[in-house]
């Protein structure tokens, strides 16, 4: 068997797969999947465009909701070119070094969705738990604080992981499971022993989502607490109804991470293309549903939007 090591990097080619056993009818199945592209671009920019341009929007809450914005349409963008380009043109062909960006970055902006939602979690905690302060507590430069060691956190924990797989030596058999590059996916085809690769994905996979998982579950219980003590049930109902939206981004990021996780890992006799779909399903839910979340759960949103659509309107 062929075995090609990280010396001559540059010489690999890997082979990218669509789905599994419905080749012949990619290009139909790709229609949805570009519908999907265009929402979650479209949607997310424009959320981007009404909390620039809107001065009353220029507030903590909506500063994190930019920022779940902009993960959502990078992780987008991350697997949009290799996965019509496969759908479409068949362009299956992926170099080692390309692999590996587009994994870091996949990964990257994944864990950045997971610490974009703990910092949301932790704006409505303060926001219900303790209002006086939050003007003081969660000033502009202390939410860019956030944002930046949200960032440098993931860029740390991906770090070790690209340097060791750039170390790995692969076989000739060098064709992916998916349209896209996942770290699991690539190790697994390696010649040389990965039990290192393996440790380093759980160690950045738990000290990301499995950190902030917890951590988010545990706001609600302190927010749920503090709101029980309220007196009146109008005010209870009011502190509820701002979390909302978050709860639903919550849930369309962790229940479809978790259901993928257990299809990898009991759902071995399942269709290979059962593996595929929920892979997509998981990259693609969040980045469409957020923004239509948002815009119809949050007023002063859905107001700027209209507000920008009308304007439009009017110059043409």
């Amino acid at each position: 068997m062929l075995v090609l090591n990280h010396t001559n990097a540059e010489l690999l080619t890997f082979f990218l797969t669509g789905i599994p056993g419905l080749r012949a009818s990619q290009v139909w199945i790709s229609i949805p999947f570009c519908l999907l592209y265009a929402v979650a671009l479209s949607g997310n920019s424009m959320i981007l465009l009404v909390v620039l341009r809107e001065q009353s929007l220029h507030e903590p809450m909506y500063y994190f909701l930019s920022m779940l914005s902009a993960t959502d349409l990078s992780l987008s963008l991350c697997t949009l070119s290799t996965t019509l380009g496969v759908f479409w043109f068949e362009a299956r062909e992926i170099s080692l070094n390309a692999c590996i960006a587009q994994m870091f970055f996949l990964h990257g902006f994944t864990f950045m969705e997971s610490g974009v939602l703990l910092d949301m979690a932790f704006d409505r905690f303060v926001a219900i738990c303790d209002p006086l302060r939050y003007n003081s507590i969660l000033t502009n430069a202390r939410i860019a604080q956030i944002g930046v060691s949200v960032l440098i956190r993931n860029v740390a924990v991906m770090l070790p992981v690209v340097l060791f797989v750039k170390r790995l030596s692969f076989c000739s058999t060098l064709v992916l499971s998916h349209s896209y590059c996942y770290h699991v996916d690539l190790i697994q085809l390696s010649c040389t022993d990965n039990r290192i690769n393996s440790i380093l994905g759980l160690f950045a996979l738990f000290s990301t989502t499995g950190f902030d998982c917890p951590c988010i579950l545990l706001s609600y219980i302190l927010i749920i607490r503090s709101v029980l003590s309220i007196a009146s049930s109008e005010e209870r109902q009011k502190a509820f109804n701002t979390c909302i939206s978050h709860i639903s981004a919550v849930a369309i990021f962790y229940i479809p991470l978790i259901s993928l996780s257990l299809v990898h890992r009991y759902g071995h006799s399942a269709p290979p293309f059962v593996h595929t779909i929920m892979a997509n399903v998981f990259l693609l839910t969040p980045p469409v549903l957020n923004p239509i979340i948002y815009s119809v759960k949050t007023k002063q949103i859905r107001k700027a939007i209209i507000k920008i659509l009308i304007q439009k309107q009017c110059q043409i």
